[in-house]
């Protein structure tokens, strides 16, 4: 039973840190759960501003240490030494109302500073 657990570990922890891929014209994670990115995080290039109490509607993409960008995808450090998905230098969150792949209802939340990324 160890040995069986170990590789479906390891799988599952692969899938959750894939980088971004396109479905039906939007950024989606690996379980095709819908990315977006929020306006507040382009007040200082490079720094991730959705922290702390922000990350339980929005948590981040996160990133491994061995997973390699490509194309305009980057990785961004957070405050807490993890590693975030980026896109065109943008972070990237997931929405915890967004309930199954799919799902788009963070799209124009808060005031319209929550978007949808359309490569």
């Amino acid at each position: 039973m160890k040995n069986l657990l170990f590789p479906v570990l390891a799988a599952l922890a692969f899938s959750v840190l894939a980088q971004p891929r396109v479905v039906d014209g939007v950024l989606t994670d690996s379980k095709g759960m819908t990315l977006y990115v929020w306006d507040n995080d382009l007040s200082v290039p490079g720094k991730i501003q959705c922290v702390g109490v922000c990350t339980l509607s929005w948590p981040p993409m996160l990133a491994g240490e061995s997973d390699k960008p490509t194309g305009e995808y980057t990785r961004i450090a957070r405050e807490d030494a993890k590693k975030q998905w980026a896109y065109k230098g943008r972070p990237l969150y997931l929405w915890v109302n967004d309930g199954k792949p799919g799902d788009r209802t963070g799209d124009g939340f808060r005031a319209g500073t929550w978007h949808l990324v359309r490569p």
